[in-house]
């Protein structure tokens, strides 16, 4: 029949095609005219395609889905030069290289998300490349380096502490690091979440530990390094990775957003880097679901209500109430944030970190303290300005107060507005 469904090896004939990423639409018409309508009549195709119409629709969401890759992996940095607020780290490492001083094993500890593991793999990328570049990086074009990139290296293992953290997983181990490498200069094993491994693997691993054979070489990465014992500790080459600062975190989400034609504003970006707490890998994620729910238009007031935060506005509308001894206005403000669905504990801690932002932002030296946009430091400045440093004090020191206090109030809501009385009239009041 000419609306019938395709044969089934023409949908497999049609799945294969989207996936080798080639969606052509002649390609589709050819498919749904072969399939539905072997006749080949041409208004008899088009009757057949307007009631197959949602499956074509489904073919290609089906292929976008497919094909895509979270920024975390997409974007993961390959070489040293591309690894994000890491350079302590990347350029020891680069000149232990040049200098041939590479220590048996190193151990990377630090936040999540910060790089360990990526530096990790790009240690043993590079160690391996038999074609440096004058910059000791990876040639990525020597067999050594397209067998990583394809995830083929004989070289290279990794080890997932947390579900191989016995002593058999251990042995095993160090039985294999004494077959030399077939192929390439060094064996490089990579333990991610080092700290759980038992007490008794940690013992096993001592000896292969200190004395390796020369080509071997070990990283271990945790997250945790209080746990690690004193004994590998003595072991190891230690790097301490540091919480990637937020005008790091912002300048590569911008690198990303206009590689993927994302359009953005400044403060959204900030938004998202202050939420991720310098990891950058937390701010990628919140990067991707941020895009899809705005639809490629990242603006700070979607970022807001997406990631259910509490916009700057309110908290500057409240320090105009404040300043201006408008108690009513303050109360009703407040209302309005409870209908939004904010908890008291939310309101008055995030009025606390305005409060300091204003004081931070009566010097223009300190501005740089402010981890946001420059329109928004330009705000804070001209509210500080006319708020004063003397009463800013005020103000910083009973919310402080009542922000510590409310976690053992029994009416939270009568304990914020009496905070909210207090703050209006500290100015006729002080």
């Amino acid at each position: 029949m000419c609306c019938g469904a395709p044969s089934g090896s023409t949908r497999l004939n049609a799945v294969s095609h989207f996936s080798a990423g080639s969606f052509c639409p002649r390609f589709l018409c050819k498919v749904w005219l072969a399939a539905a309508c072997p006749a080949g009549g041409r208004m008899r195709f088009f009757g057949c395609l307007k009631k197959n119409v949602y499956l074509c629709i489904v073919f290609i969401v089906f292929i976008r889905m497919e094909n895509f890759i979270v920024s975390a992996r997409k974007y993961r940095p390959t070489d040293f030069g591309s690894v994000v607020g890491q350079q302590h780290i990347t350029t020891t490492l680069k000149n232990a290289i040049r200098s041939g001083q590479l220590a048996q094993a190193f151990l990377f500890c630090g936040p999540r998300g910060v790089g360990k593991t990526t530096c990790a793999r790009i240690l043993a990328k590079t160690i391996n490349c038999t074609n440096l570049t004058a910059d000791t990086e990876a040639c990525n074009q020597c067999e050594s380096c397209r067998s990583f990139a394809e995830g083929g290296s004989m070289n290279i293992f990794e080890l997932d502490a947390a579900s191989h953290n016995t002593v058999d997983d251990i042995r095993e181990l160090t039985q294999q690091v004494y077959i030399p490498p077939q192929t390439g200069r060094y064996k490089v094993y990579i333990i991610d979440e080092v700290h759980m491994l038992s007490t008794q693997a940690f013992n096993a691993f001592l000896k292969t530990l200190e004395e390796p054979p020369a080509y071997a070489k070990f990283i271990l990465a945790t997250t945790e390094k209080h746990k690690i014992l004193p004994t590998i500790l003595s072991r190891c080459q230690v790097f301490d990775f540091k919480r990637i600062q937020t005008e790091d975190i912002v300048s590569h989400l911008k690198a990303i957003a206009e590689k993927e034609g994302v359009a953005y504003e400044d403060e959204a970006l900030h938004i998202i880097a202050r939420k991720a707490e310098g990891g950058l890998r937390d701010a990628l994620s919140t990067f991707d679901q941020l895009v899809s729910f705005t639809r490629g238009n990242l603006t700070r007031q979607l970022c807001n209500e997406n990631l259910n935060l509490l916009d700057a506005d309110y908290y500057f509308r409240l320090t105009d109430y404040f300043r201006n001894g408008d108690l009513s206005g303050a109360l009703l403000l407040y209302q309005e944030v409870i209908e939004k669905g904010f908890e008291g504990q939310h309101f008055i801690t995030g009025l606390s970190e305005h409060l300091r932002n204003l004081m931070v932002a009566i010097d223009p030296a300190t501005h740089k303290l402010m981890e946001m946009g420059e329109a928004l430091r330009t705000r804070f400045g001209q509210q500080a300005a006319a708020c004063g440093l003397a009463l800013l004090l005020r103000w910083l020191d009973i919310s402080s107060d009542y922000e510590y206090r409310y976690k053992d109030a029994g009416n939270k809501r009568l304990f914020v507005e009496v905070a909210l009385m207090k703050l209006a009239t500290a100015v006729t009041n002080p």
